[in-house]
């Protein structure tokens, strides 16, 4: 696995440091967003005290389209996000995406270069969301996790930073066309840093493997409190 993601960074893409009217473009959405998601939803947000200073991979359940709404209460930093390649064939709308925290992937593209993708974004110092389920899922089971976040935060000696998400499934379940306005809690958990090196090295299976599950138990820990918390309402 490791050997396919060392290949040379292809030069039409890059990340370059957020301008000055990016990051006040985003500033002005998310704050939009933020008073959304408190009145529409009564978002809570218990322990964004824990995310760390640099960058880091900001990694939530995910039970509806909404999360990604959700997750922007968390912090006033800008958020960077993976979108369709197709936003950016317009300059206008790219240019609208990439100022909100958007970067594009194309459809169908290996995942070495995704990942390289998000590896330049963590060196741009700049906090990543994964979703490390992959899609949305059901239920209150977390499971069947993806191993790029895993990889990605060991190759660049970044921390994760799981975060539960009670309600969201409830304010718009897959299976439903129209959101619900119901209450909703994030819970943010303790930074998960890597124990091995990635200083350019091969990561193997085994500490794939093992980081993975120290994410899924934390992530199914903090998914169970929200959900206990909006229980108790």
């Amino acid at each position: 696995m490791a050997s396919e993601l060392e290949r040379p960074i292809p030069e039409t893409f890059c990340i370059q440091a957020p301008k000055a009217w990016e990051l006040y473009a985003y500033g002005v959405v998310r704050t939009l967003v933020n008073v959304l998601n408190r009145t529409a939803w009564r978002v809570t947000v218990i322990g964004a005290e824990k995310l760390p200073a640099g960058p880091f991979i900001l990694a939530p359940v995910h039970r509806s389209n909404l999360d990604t709404l959700f997750v922007a209460s968390l912090t006033k930093r800008r958020l960077r996000f993976m979108g369709k390649d197709g936003v950016w064939k317009y300059r206008m709308s790219g240019a609208i995406f990439s100022a909100l925290g958007g970067f594009p992937v194309h459809r169908g593209i290996a995942d070495r270069e995704a990942i390289r993708r998000c590896n330049l974004v963590l060196a741009g110092g700049e906090p990543l969301v994964l979703f490390p389920e992959g899609t949305r899922k059901s239920g209150p089971i977390v499971e069947g996790l993806f191993e790029g976040a895993a990889y990605i935060a060991i190759k660049g000696k970044v921390p994760i930073v799981p975060v539960g998400i009670g309600g969201s499934e409830r304010a718009w379940a897959k299976n439903r066309k129209m959101p619900r306005f119901t209450k909703v809690v994030l819970v943010v958990g303790d930074p998960i840093y890597p124990d091995v090196d990635g200083n350019g090295g091969r990561v193997s299976r085994s500490s794939l493997k093992a980081f993975s599950e120290r994410l899924s138990y934390s992530l199914q820990a903090l998914f169970d409190k929200a959900q206990a918390i909006l229980d108790l309402d």
